[in-house]
């Protein structure tokens, strides 16, 4: 009886290794960190959830990473490009090349692991009065517009970053904000977007935004599904 027990027991714990290797090993294969995209990298930021999206809490900053806190301005970025751009200051070797892509391609999205840039629809969600107020507001001395979901009293900053027109000069700082979505107008020319002052808000597309102009990106969860 004992020969069968301590057989038993040799079998069950030979089962149970093997079973722990099988979930080690496609645990590592399924984590984004062992993907070998070097360019992007893990964010534990939960986010918030806004009219059942969930946005990032951050900007994002040098390819995937956010800035390190809501009101910082991150990176400015061209639209389907994942080449990053001070945020403050001028520049004279912006990059004049207009994307011909219909949608922001995955792999020139500079969104950490995660998340993306979002599309027009989801920038339309903030725009949902009945759902979300705003309001041109200041975080640690820093202005821009916050976004509050009405039932939940959850709240979306985003830093009036300004914007890089496309001959790489600064302008607005500190008193607009643009930001890009996922999606063009018309090919090679002009990207929808969401801008807004002290006075206005609005999602839009507009001559002087071409693909060429450098905005911020305030990405969205990459797998998120609407909520309800």
């Amino acid at each position: 009886m004992k020969s069968s027990f301590k057989f038993f027991s040799f079998w069950l714990l030979l089962a149970l290794g093997t079973a722990i290797v099988l979930f080690n090993s496609c645990g590592k294969e399924d984590d984004p960190a062992n993907s070998g995209d070097s360019n992007r990298a893990i964010i534990t930021d939960a986010g918030v959830v806004i009219n059942g999206v969930k946005w990032a809490t951050r900007n994002v900053d040098v390819p995937g990473t956010f800035a390190a806190k809501p009101e910082d301005f991150g990176m400015f970025y061209q639209w389907n490009s994942s080449k990053a751009w001070a945020a403050t200051g001028d520049v004279t070797d912006l990059d004049y090349t207009y994307s011909n892509a219909d949608t922001w391609e995955s792999a020139n999205d500079p969104s950490p692991i995660g998340w993306r840039v979002p599309t027009l629809e989801e920038i339309q969600t903030l725009f949902d009065s009945d759902k979300v107020s705003n309001e041109w507001t200041t975080m640690n001395d820093r202005n821009g517009r916050k976004f509050t979901d009405i039932a939940t009293g959850n709240s979306l900053f985003l830093p009036a970053a300004g914007y890089r027109y496309d001959n790489g000069r600064l302008f607005g700082a500190g008193r607009s904000g643009c930001y890009w979505s996922n999606m063009v107008y018309n090919r090679g020319y002009n990207a929808y977007y969401l801008g807004f002052g002290s006075d206005f808000v609005m999602w839009d597309y507009a001559n002087y935004v071409a693909s060429s102009m450098g905005h911020s990106i305030r990405a969205v969860a990459e797998f998120e599904l609407r909520l309800p």
